[in-house]
């Protein structure tokens, strides 16, 4: 029986920057056990019944903290920055038809940048390619788990076993495994679906983000140049997150691309110029989901199996990536990762920060996806009063960056 300090199950960007981190920084034995197979990277996700994060086409946005955290453990963000810059400067928040606008400068703030915009199979291809201290075996899945005391024994789909200190469940909002371990997950649908995809426009980006409030949920612009019908955006291209009503989604993914784009247009304004050109659509229903605790007995739960965000203000995965870290730290030096009181003092960590970044991200969608007259007018007056106060900005950056009092 193969014996590991640590067993992660879940071989997407959390699972596999944390094994990096435990192996490497921890200096502990660890198993990565990854559903997708590498070899079907270079196949469209969609030919393939199960999720393979090398084939991922979401984009997502690095909170500061993130990119210095990522660069700290040695991922290194230099490289994917050359591919495409993805730099977050100045961000722009509106209401759409109020006079609600807040726009933040990183020079405000003294920072050179509020995060970095990513692809994030590239992201996740450059840490799996990267010299790898751990054991990685894919494709495989988990079939059987049997808690002792001192151990738990993972059974695999190829029936080979591993006894292990601690079992982290890192493969997503959909994850059994947590509920087999006594954990239970309480999830909150939104009615809301969020379409992806990347744009054209005919005004350059200058490093600018958007996020507008519309009476059907918020659409983020972010500033990542990409290849659309063979032409290549040079500082105009964008990833677009548009959160639509869960009722209107499938008329809007089925419009023709002139159609799709006027609707948007509508949507969005012309902040940007024209919209000229938009990828393939992709999108996913949007729900709160969460577990009762971040532990059980010998077990962990961390990333998106832990806590799956609405993505208003791009909180979900950087609340990932300060799981990942916050458990690296805390694993350092221990000799039994999986001993309660290790496991407390992880949870401990987490608490404040996890409870604090979902109430604000669940407060954001309830407030700005609302027509309710009386609290349009207070969100308007909201975001004109966070332009005109300094002190409130901060306070707002802070959070959003991963630099929160919470965090």
């Amino acid at each position: 029986m193969n014996q590991q300090d640590v067993v992660i199950v879940g071989g997407g960007i959390v699972g596999c920057v944390l094994a990096k981190g435990l192996s490497e920084h921890a200096g502990l034995s660890v198993t990565l056990v990854d559903a997708a197979s590498p070899s079907n990277a270079a196949s469209s996700s969609k030919t393939s019944s199960t999720f393979n994060p090398l084939t991922d086409t979401r984009v997502i946005a690095l909170a500061r903290r993130t990119v210095n955290e990522l660069n700290a453990m040695g991922v290194g963000l230099a490289e994917l920055a050359k591919q495409n810059q993805g730099k977050i400067e100045y961000i722009e928040v509106s209401d759409k038809g109020g006079i609600g606008l807040t726009n933040l400068s990183c020079s405000e703030f003294g920072i050179n940048t509020f995060g970095q915009v990513v692809s994030l199979s590239a992201l996740t291809h450059k840490v799996m390619t990267q010299s790898k201290q751990y054991q990685h075996i894919a494709p495989a899945t988990v079939t059987d788990l049997k808690r002792e005391t001192d151990a738990t024994v993972v059974t695999l789909d190829n029936g080979s076993t591993i006894n292990t200190k601690l079992l982290v469940i890192a493969d997503g909002g959909r994850s059994s495994l947590a509920q087999q371990v006594g954990l239970t997950r309480h999830t909150d649908n939104y009615g809301q679906v969020a379409i992806i995809f990347n744009a054209h426009t005919s005004e350059p980006h200058l490093n600018k983000a958007y996020e507008r409030f519309t009476e059907n949920g918020p659409v983020a612009f972010l500033p990542f140049d990409s290849e659309i019908n063979g032409h290549v955006a040079k500082g105009n291209g964008f990833s677009v997150v548009w959160t639509v009503a869960k009722e209107h989604a499938d008329s809007l993914m089925q419009l023709s691309p002139g159609a799709f784009i006027h609707r948007l247009q509508q949507e969005f304004g012309y902040r940007q110029g024209q919209i000229t050109a938009i990828s393939e659509l992709a999108s996913y229903p949007l729900a709160l989901s969460y577990t009762d605790s971040l532990t059980a007995h010998r077990a962990v739960v961390v990333g998106n199996a832990a806590q799956a965000l609405h993505p208003i203000a791009g909180q979900g995965f950087n609340l990932g990536l300060r799981d990942i870290i916050t458990l690296v730290n805390t694993l350092k030096g221990v000799t039994d990762p999986g001993e309660f009181n290790v496991l407390n003092e992880y949870a401990t960590k987490r608490n404040k920060d996890r409870a604090a970044t979902i109430t604000l991200t669940d407060t954001l969608v309830r407030t700005f996806s609302n027509r309710h007259f009386p609290l349009v007018a207070a969100r308007n007056m909201a975001l004109t009063a966070l332009n005109m106060m300094p002190a409130a900005k901060r306070a707002f950056v802070q959070q959003t960056t991963g630099y929160g009092r919470s965090a």
